[in-house]
């Protein structure tokens, strides 16, 4: 413990505060929706005093990163368990329903679960969250989605859905933007289905401001579709 707090305090010393520029240095999962992280971070744009720095990557490298106070926050969207040796803390901090989403002008499209018969799907790829939340439902319902597409990372999930023509199964945070300005429709979300957002950090004696500014905000502030949110 004695250690750690020596660790903690040397990074502070060294990367935390140069000239009453404070640096805050977030990691994100590569896959995870830049919208919610746009979301998250937007309190902290634009003030001279801070610095941000935003990296992303697996959730194992961020972990690693955060053990060795490289990083204060990770955002992801699966929580960790820590224990004594990785003292990481898990908290979710939003979670969205997951909709079918789609072109708009199908004003008599048939609701759940009709909706996703015999009709090409793009979906997230296997090992997300979304897809076996979705897989287990599409068997509870006797469904076999026609897949014409899998794909892992949500940005290009949303270019795909926006310029494809075909529908995707996706937290509507994702395509805000696309939904705000009708170039996408919501078509109702997927009982059962959600993707949550986790914030990840370490325990830590002199945590800061800016962070417990940040772990303060509420969920439907980080979702909402206000017309003055863009990105």
């Amino acid at each position: 413990e004695i250690f750690r707090q020596g660790e903690e305090l040397e990074a502070l010393f060294r990367t935390g505060r140069q000239a009453n520029r404070e640096t805050l240095k977030v990691g994100a999962v590569a896959t995870l929706s830049r919208n919610f992280q746009e979301g998250f971070l937007r309190p902290l744009l634009g003030r001279k005093d801070l610095e941000l720095k935003l990296q992303s990557g697996s959730l194992d490298d961020l972990l690693r990163r955060l053990s060795a106070h490289r990083l204060d926050l990770i955002l992801s969207n699966q929580p960790v368990q820590g224990d004594e040796e990785t003292p990481w803390r898990s908290r979710r901090i939003a979670r969205q329903s997951v909709s079918v989403i789609g072109p708009p002008g199908s004003q008599n499209a048939p609701g759940f679960p009709d909706i996703l018969r015999d009709r090409p799907l793009i979906l997230p790829g296997p090992d997300n969250n979304i897809r076996q939340a979705f897989d287990q439902l599409c068997e509870h319902h006797h469904i076999h989605p026609v897949i014409i597409a899998e794909v892992d990372d949500m940005a290009m999930m949303r270019l795909l859905t926006r310029d494809s023509g075909h529908y995707a199964i996706l937290p509507p945070v994702v395509v805000r933007d696309e939904l705000r300005n009708g170039e996408l429709k919501d078509y109702g979300a997927l009982p059962g289905v959600f993707e949550e957002f986790y914030a990840i950090r370490i325990r830590r004696q002199f945590e800061s401001p800016v962070l417990r500014e940040l772990m303060a905000q509420k969920a439907e502030e980080l979702l909402t579709f206000s017309d003055n949110q863009s990105g």
